[in-house]
């Protein structure tokens, strides 16, 4: 089943279905929607006082997207990348005074830019020290198809001012070739990070570490944000195992994973790129983490993200039995 934005015609539809008491699984049944779309549908557009109204859920969306329109690369920047590249600037070089300059774009996405470029006769490939052999991704080549995505755009607003508990970066952390995969998570608000050694990037090694380094805390896991990468095509058996809600980022833009990203760089003080992992146990990368959770953050006011993350939890569980 294909993912696809809800009409204005099927938000009253479920309105109707609401009214005669159906649930949340016949709903999706009758418009041929997964329960998850509805689910999401339902969780984002509902009033404050718990009535669903279709002609309000449908501006609340359109606003989304609207709002949605600001994550693409500002013009300012392309006209950057443009001049950069006209001085022989290298993509990598190009990305870190950027996002210096308060203008984020990765080196990927200049690459695939380059490679747009080309394809409509343009000549920025020529500024590459290699030639149009260097450019990556180009529209030929072939990338991973996550089933039924959610955007990043459709993230909940929250997420982005880390006002919240609960919302989670992922990621997968190659070692040497052919010898497994690092499955990182980090929790956005306590930067508290967790992480798995695993045989391959593959779906179903990706999911089950997962659900293993989250169930613990599923209590708080609101949403995770992932990249596109094949680890992630399992991600509808995630959610459905910590009732949780995946979205993904937009291709080559790492920053929008910022916190995941940074905490990975981190994690190379102990694993450096190239490891055979096959060589590193279970108690190595343990005691890593642990190092790394244990390390005042200035972002934190030089708190430990281990100290801030226990604190969540407890005021979190607290919370809830109050209103129990």
């Amino acid at each position: 089943m294909s993912y696809q934005q809800l009409t204005e015609g099927q938000r009253y539809q479920i309105s109707v279905l609401l009214a005669r008491g159906c649930s949340q699984t016949v709903i999706a049944e009758t418009l041929c929607k997964s329960k998850s779309t509805i689910s999401r549908e339902l969780s984002r557009n509902r009033l404050p006082d718990g009535r669903y109204e279709p002609a309000q859920a449908q501006q609340l969306t359109t606003s989304r997207r609207i709002h949605a329109g600001k994550r693409r690369i500002p013009s300012m920047t392309i006209d950057f990348v443009k001049l950069c590249l006209n001085v022989d600037w290298s993509p990598e070089q190009i990305s870190h005074v950027s996002t210096r300059l308060g203008m984020p774009v990765s080196h990927e996405w200049i690459y695939q830019y380059v490679a747009t470029d080309k394809a409509a006769g343009g000549k920025l490939y020529k500024s590459l020290r290699q030639g149009h052999k260097r450019y990556r991704k180009g529209k030929t080549s072939k990338r991973c198809v996550i089933p039924d995505p959610v955007s990043i755009d459709e993230r909940p607003a929250i997420v982005d001012t880390r006002e919240r508990f609960g919302d989670w970066e992922i990621d997968t952390v190659l070692g040497k070739h052919g010898t497994g995969a690092l499955v990182t998570i980090a929790e956005r608000t306590s930067r508290f990070y967790l992480v798995k050694k695993v045989s391959s990037k593959s779906a179903d090694a990706v999911r089950d570490a997962t659900i293993e380094l989250l169930r613990p805390y599923a209590a708080h896991v609101h949403t995770i944000t992932a990249d596109n990468g094949s680890g992630f095509v399992g991600h509808k058996a995630i959610a459905e195992a910590l009732e949780t809600e995946i979205y993904f980022a937009h291709p080559y833009s790492s920053w929008e994973r910022g916190l995941n990203e940074n905490s990975n760089g981190l994690l190379r003080q102990y694993i450096p790129k190239g490891t055979d992992l096959r060589e590193l146990t279970e108690e190595e990368v343990m005691q890593a983490v642990a190092r790394l959770n244990a390390r005042p953050r200035k972002c934190l006011g030089f708190r430990q993200p281990s100290v801030i993350f226990n604190k969540l939890c407890q005021a979190a569980d607290e919370s809830v039995a109050l209103r129990g």
